[in-house]
């Protein structure tokens, strides 16, 4: 259990923050090192694996980094991995929601291979506002299927996330 935290904090370690990104007053939190070391990037997915408290049938990720974290925690838990996509990029679309985001409206959607009765573990990067972590929860119900857990990388404090999606587990508060 110590290394396993040992290498949660190092993961950590590695996300770095850049000022003024993308616009004067924003702080972004960036993964990319974290992605690029195979320590981190094992630590996180099975810490986010290991906050899931119910079994699952499929891993969701929302698009476009949840999609990474989400296929590493489905190979981890031999389960398969369904992306929740923004709208016009998948083949098949079965369902789709359109929600409001801080920057303006947007549109997810999912592929008829989510089936109703599934259990999902859905994951993301990040919990901010909440809105398209909730978008994607509601799209998973609205196909059927039941959210057996949400959990995501890091939860930026103070932009009221918590409120919006009180049931996820976050692996680092920033």
């Amino acid at each position: 259990m110590a290394s396993e935290e040992t290498n949660l904090v190092y993961a950590r370690s590695l996300i770095r923050t850049i000022q003024d990104y993308p616009q004067p007053g924003v702080a972004f939190r960036d993964i990319t090192p974290l992605l690029g070391d195979g320590k981190a990037l094992r630590a996180v997915a099975h810490g986010l694996l290991d906050q899931a408290s119910t079994s699952f049938d499929v891993v969701a990720g929302i698009e476009a980094r949840g999609f990474i974290f989400a296929g590493a925690v489905a190979a981890i838990a031999d389960t398969g991995m369904l992306p929740i996509r923004k709208a016009g990029k998948l083949p098949v679309p079965a369902h789709q929601i359109s929600y409001d985001k801080e920057y303006g409206p947007d549109t997810l959607e999912v592929s008829p291979e989510l089936k109703p009765g599934m259990r999902v573990l859905l994951i993301d990067d990040i919990l901010a506002t909440g809105g398209t972590l909730k978008a994607g929860a509601d799209l998973i119900e609205l196909a059927g299927a039941q959210v057996a857990g949400v959990g995501v990388v890091m939860e930026l404090e103070g932009l009221g996330g918590r409120r919006v999606m009180p049931q996820t587990q976050a692996l680092f508060t920033m």
